[in-house]
């Protein structure tokens, strides 16, 4: 089979940057002096600082500065451009932020890490949890199977997040935004020492907002505000105490429709992209979210280091939805509508306990890592549903009455997971081995309240995971690892117990390349995974069977690179084939939905530092996605779409206001109409329309 025109272009245009920067350097002391030299860790992967090009895992790490320059309000959107993920699962949707890592969906709203702590939300519910990036310092996000350290987790990946943390030094920061579809905000940030002896930090954020939707009398609104201390009780010792609570009164827009009147015509028709199916007097999305927690930290000696992070997570949610689901017989303009209900309360508890040592036996370091973690969740729901009178795409009438509703379902969901891993990082001259085992304890119970019926599953799990790198002394480093996941799932067989967990296994194989002395990052990465264990059914009555199996497979490309120490590029190409190998329900060979094969996106920053236009910035970015399917049988596939992102800014302290500056974003410059994905060929979900945000800061 040829390559594909994308990957031949995509590796071109990595192999060009490189070329580009070595021609471009200088030596690099004289590049030191220009250039803040930043260490880029694969924390997320090991667990411990790990530089970059010493992790035998793809990662990838995106600073705060990337995604304000970009104007991302959500992680989701933060992520765009990096390889390997899809951020356009439900489209314009932002109530959660979807992640399909390497073609898989099944844990894009699971494998969330705050802190190194599990986000523990209910996949099996409407309560799954966020954090607004306004209050993070970085994300990284690891992909491949990461179980090994983390537990049940997707076999694409995990995306961690770093909050922002005290520090010993006063600042702070305040912002305005304003923009269309009545976007406004205000966020502020303050940091700084306490007291005379000056061992306690203190940091607050905050933020409110709010927002119309191009979704009719739809509308997004968040509170949320992280107050933390940082405590250097002694030279070695540290503790850090945080909470984060947000409220989210309004939760926008989470619905499709069908393929047949959004991609392709309906009669010669197109539903308009701003199109709302629901009532207005019966949809609401509310979520109350509270955690606490603290880090302690304790160096008992050079080589032995113990810490112990906790988090505490509280949230409420109610939903009210009333959705089309297909066109309705006999009619060709209007679409079936239901209701859907939900009263959540979930209660949950993480605890990682990890002694890290720094041993040094003959000719090998080591850095070993001992971990006991435990998660504990408790959620409440209650799931009422009916239907309601249809509804005409091309003419709307609202202020429908449901026809019947009918009681809820009532469930209690518990989850109880303990592991304990070990995992030893071994360098041997420009040799890096890691090995590294996990096992863990998984309990979950699904209990219906009214009928005491409950579906139960009490697991135990192996997981391991080991890696070979070379660092050669240029910043060049080949790797190849190989690593398992296990992944619970929420479907019932024919006695009515849960299936056994989805197990997956990688094989990976890389490249890594950084400057010495740079900034710059660039990466290769050709992997494998299976997913064994998948839930399958012949007919649509029938029960599953736990004897599916989904193979992923694929190619990504990373280059983040100075080419002068005002221009910055990013480029990412994946190539993924992600297909149903076994399967009971028709599907077997067919590629999965949610997993474009070709992603590309390249974006382009450059800042003026000298002349008339001294302290102006701008950015330009492009995002393309293909050969999406739009169904499991593969019957329909969405056209292509290439979407343009902008930013322009100034520092104001240039005409003599000291501290401030000024940005305007703009997404979706051309205001491109698209459909985005499709979970089926009835619930296609339609892109974000162009976005403009203007924004002013202060900062002291």
């Amino acid at each position: 089979m040829p390559t594909p025109r994308p990957l031949a272009l995509s590796i071109s245009l990595v192999s060009a940057l490189i070329v580009a920067n070595a021609q471009a350097q200088q030596p690099p002391i004289a590049q030191a002096d220009t250039l803040d030299i930043l260490t880029v860790t694969g924390q997320a992967a090991t667990k411990t600082e790990t530089p970059f090009n010493e992790t035998s895992q793809a990662t990838s790490t995106i600073e705060r500065e990337e995604w304000e320059s970009r104007g991302a309000r959500t992680v989701q959107r933060a992520l765009d451009y990096t390889p390997g993920v899809f951020t356009n699962q439900i489209g314009a949707s932002n109530r959660f932020d979807y992640l399909v890592l390497r073609g898989f969906s099944d844990g894009s709203l699971s494998n969330t890490f705050l802190d190194g702590l599990k986000l523990m939300g209910d996949t099996n519910s409407h309560s799954s949890m966020t954090v607004d990036p306004w209050f993070l310092d970085s994300i990284e996000v690891v992909r491949g199977p990461a179980s090994v350290l983390y537990g049940q987790a997707s076999p694409g990946g995990v995306v961690a997040l770093t909050s922002k943390r005290p520090q010993f030094q006063q600042a702070g920061e305040l912002r305005l935004s304003v923009g269309n579809n009545s976007q406004r905000s205000v966020t502020f940030d303050l940091t700084g020492p306490l007291g005379e002896q000056q061992r306690i930090a203190y940091r607050l954020v905050g933020l409110a907002r709010g927002a119309d939707t191009q979704f009719g009398p739809v509308e997004e609104e968040r509170y949320a505000i992280a107050p933390s201390l940082t405590w250097d009780m002694s030279d070695a010792t540290s503790l850090t105490l945080k909470a984060y609570l947000q409220q989210d009164p309004e939760g926008g827009y989470h619905a499709g429709l069908p393929y047949e009147g959004t991609v392709v015509n309906r009669n010669g028709r197109r539903i308009s992209n701003g199109f709302f199916e629901g009532e207005d007097e019966y949809d609401r999305y509310q979520r109350t979210q509270r955690m606490l927690g603290y880090e302690l930290e304790h160096r008992f000696s050079e080589s032995w280091t113990g810490r112990q992070r906790l988090n505490y997570l509280n949230s409420d949610v109610v939903l009210n939805q009333v959705y089309a689901f297909g066109w309705a017989p006999g009619s060709d303009t209007e679409l079936t509508r239901y209701y859907s209900g939900a009263d959540e309360s979930l209660e949950a508890w993480t605890v990682d306990n990890q002694l890290e040592a720094n041993l040094s036996t003959s000719f090998i370091d080591h850095t070993v890592l001992v971990g006991a973690d435990y998660q504990r969740r408790n959620n409440q729901v209650s799931w009422p549903s009916g239907a309601f009178p249809n509804i005409d795409a091309f003419d709307p009438q609202y202020g429908a009455e449901p026809i019947d509703m009918y009681a809820p379902l009532r469930e209690d969901h518990e989850l109880k997971q303990t592991g304990i891993y070990l995992q030893d990082q071994m360098a041997m001259g420009n040799l890096r081995l890691m090995l590294g085992g996990r096992y863990d304890w998984v309990d979950i119970t699904n209990t219906n309240r009214d009928s005491g019926d409950a579906s139960a599953l009490d697991d135990t799990q192996f997981s391991g995971r080991a890696g070979l790198l070379y660092l050669f002394d240029n910043g060049i480093a080949p790797y190849v690892n190989y690593s398992t996941a296990f992944t619970p799932t929420s479907f019932v067989d024919a006695e009515g117990d849960l299936l056994p967990p989805m197990e997956g296994k990688q094989i990976e194989t890389g490249l890594k390349y950084q400057p010495v002395g740079t900034q710059d990052r660039y990466s290769l990465a050709l992997f494998q995974i299976n997913q064994e264990n998948v839930a399958t059914k012949e007919q649509p009555t029938d029960p599953y069977r736990a004897v599916g199996e989904i193979e992923s497979e694929g190619l990504e490309l990373e280059a983040y690179t100075h080419l002068t120490d005002n221009l910055r590029l990013q480029a990412a190409y994946s190539y993924t084939d992600i297909t149903y190998k076994r399967s009971d329900d028709g599907n077997e060979g067919n590629r999965a939905i949610y997993a474009p094969r070709h992603q590309a996106s390249l974006w382009g920053h450059y800042a003026f530092q000298s002349g008339a236009l001294a302290g102006l910035d701008a950015g330009l970015g492009v995002r393309h996605y293909a050969d999406i399917q739009a169904d499991r049988a593969n019957t329909a596939e969405l056209p292509s779409y290439m979407l343009v992102d902008a930013t322009l800014g100034y520092d104001l302290g240039r005409v003599g206001l000291d501290g401030m500056s000024a940005r305007l974003n703009v997404t979706n410059l051309t205001d491109k109409e698209y459909v985005a994905s499709c979970n089926s060929l009835e619930f296609c979900y339609f892109g974000a329309e162009r976005g403009v945000l203007a924004s002013v800061g202060y900062a002291f």
